[in-house]
């Protein structure tokens, strides 16, 4: 990796064959045109159709991609945590491989990303159906009204978190949800910024209306739980 580098995105993949096409060219065209040197680094989460092939060749064509695989499907949080474990660059971002929202909008996010420990998407005339955007939007109110982070779309797939920050903040099975409180957690700040978003021209979604409400309801609980025992210090002086 060279040592310029000061952005990694960090693309979670499971069974994308039919989106690798257009992947490869909407990612290709942002490290062109990104505000600052960026990397592309695609986690294989498990996938079982031809996308880790597709990703081989993606990556011997672009010196700017490469890739991590799975042994088997182990879900989006651990995708996330993987890229942003192996990322070596002091920004670390993520996108979904549907690309509902756009690489290009990095570059409204990274003005804000010295300054902030998290700039996050709020995702704008949204292209979802009524009962993914009903139940996103209860689940935010939820999540909302027991994590108080004031985060008004924490399920936005476009992020951009400082690095050092991302990698001293706890990771669960579904901690993608609470990134926004996460960070805050670690004395971290969270942007907000508006972002577009498309709707899925291209394989199918990993979620339904359980993941949704279902698994993030139990999540919460743990995030709770965990809040209350958070351990944070600051050393003032050492001799």
């Amino acid at each position: 990796m060279k040592e310029n580098n000061i952005l990694t995105v960090v693309v979670p993949v499971y069974n994308e064959e039919s989106n690798m096409d257009r992947l490869e060219k909407e990612l290709s065209a942002f490290a062109g045109i990104s505000s600052v040197p960026t990397r592309i680094l695609f986690v294989n989460d498990g996938s079982t159709d031809t996308s880790q092939q597709q990703l081989e060749a993606m990556c011997g064509r672009h010196e700017a991609f490469s890739f991590i695989q799975f042994r088997e499907n182990c879900g989006l949080s651990a995708a996330i945590k993987a890229g942003i474990d192996h990322a070596e660059t002091p920004l670390v971002g993520y996108i979904d491989a549907d690309l509902q929202t756009s690489p290009e909008d990095f570059n409204k996010l990274l003005p804000f990303a010295d300054d902030f420990a998290l700039v996050t998407g709020i995702r704008v005339d949204r292209k979802d159906s009524f009962v993914k955007k009903l139940s996103s939007k209860l689940a935010n109110s939820i999540r909302r009204s027991i994590t108080h982070d004031g985060a008004t779309d924490t399920g936005c797939p476009l992020k951009i978190m400082q690095t050092p920050v991302a990698r001293k903040i706890p990771f669960f099975d579904g901690m993608h949800r609470f990134l926004p409180a996460l960070i805050q957690l670690e004395g971290g700040t969270v942007k907000e910024v508006p972002v577009r978003h498309f709707p899925r021209v291209a394989g199918e979604s990993k979620f339904h209306l359980w993941n949704r409400l279902g698994g993030p309801l139990k999540d919460l609980f743990a995030y709770s739980w965990m809040k209350n025992r958070y351990i944070r210090y600051d050393i003032k002086k050492r001799g």
